[in-house]
């Protein structure tokens, strides 16, 4: 599992991670200035709606013969309602709280699901990885400090969710991603997000003037550029020098709050964070080492935790490209 491309390839690849997460911090820039007016669900709902036709387009490529009836029905259906959850907890946070403390939450995703890899995979964690996933998770505790004046709210709940679903999304597919079609992989946690948004919407609906409905546009375009972006990064680049670029969010998240937001997180979020992407990279890179790790959960994930129908670029990849599966 050490690195096996030429430097000048993963450098490649690694620039391209560092665009998609650029460009995926943008995109939540656009969610936490819509969610000042409108609720999570009605954003999730006309994301998911604007970035179907494209996905459409996409999922059109799949000829591997076979129907759309899943393979594991339940284990789609768990897939499914932990990416609505992720999405609409991610889009919450994002809403109420700093991008700094979202995006600290949020990074303890590979922690979790290291966590999880245990008893849904079979995964042996042994001393060292155990050890990273107990101090990650103490740098959440430092983010939220429970104990002292800052007031926890459903923001950090939310946060928090969409962290651990995100991170049970990963293992799901980890679980049985050899077994589905790369079609239903994306298409049933797609029409799930369309479908629980749509019957919840009633509730919460307020009119957008166009210039909201562009910038829900903008936010799908976003979604599908950084996942482009993504793609090539992995085609280039090794997994456990990509992996890491998800971290370089923290420094947008301190440029794009103290411009639009006028968020200047104090110094215990900044440790926090951290101490939370020490543990990740450690996690990382103990999982590219041979004989550590059997299933490489958190360097298989190749994603970003939050995002609606769960979208990955082995699944986008395979469908594009016909050797891959």
């Amino acid at each position: 599992m050490t690195p096996d491309k030429a430097p000048s390839s993963n450098l490649s690849g690694a620039m391209f991670g560092l665009l998609a997460f650029a460009v995926f911090s943008s995109h939540d820039v656009i969610i936490k200035y819509l969610g000042g007016t409108y609720s999570p669900i009605q954003i999730v709902f006309f994301g998911s709606l604007l970035t179907f036709p494209l996905l459409t387009l996409v999922l059109i490529g799949d000829n591997v013969p076979g129907t759309l009836r899943p393979a594991h029905p339940w284990w789609i259906l768990l897939r499914s309602l932990s990416g609505v959850a992720s999405a609409v907890g991610a889009f919450y946070a994002f809403t109420v709280l700093p991008l700094a403390q979202v995006y600290a939450i949020l990074f303890a995703a590979p922690l979790l699901i290291t966590l999880l890899a245990v008893p849904m995979l079979g995964e042996t964690v042994r001393l060292r990885r155990g050890l990273a996933v107990v101090i990650g998770l103490a740098g959440v505790l430092v983010v939220l400090r429970p104990s002292s004046s800052t007031e926890l709210g459903l923001g950090h709940a939310a946060a928090l969710v969409s962290a651990v679903t995100g991170a049970m999304n990963a293992i799901i597919v980890r679980k049985i991603g050899a077994d589905e079609r790369p079609v239903v992989m994306i298409l049933y946690p797609m029409m799930a997000n369309l479908i629980l948004m749509a019957i919840a919407l009633p509730f919460v609906y307020k009119p957008m003037p166009i210039t909201d409905f562009g910038a829900l546009a903008v936010v799908a375009a976003f979604v599908l550029m950084a996942m482009s972006c993504l793609i090539a990064a992995y085609k280039r680049g090794d997994a456990v020098i990509v992996a890491p670029m998800q971290y370089s969010q923290i420094l947008w998240a301190a440029v794009y709050g103290a411009l639009f937001f006028d968020e200047f997180p104090d110094m215990m979020t900044w440790v926090g964070a951290g101490i939370i992407t020490l543990s990740g990279l450690y996690i990382l890179r103990r999982e590219s080492s041979d004989s550590v790790s059997q299933n490489t959960p958190v360097l298989a994930t190749k994603t970003r935790v939050g995002l609606p129908a769960g979208l990955r670029v082995d699944s986008l990849s395979k469908l594009s490209d016909p050797d891959k599966r």
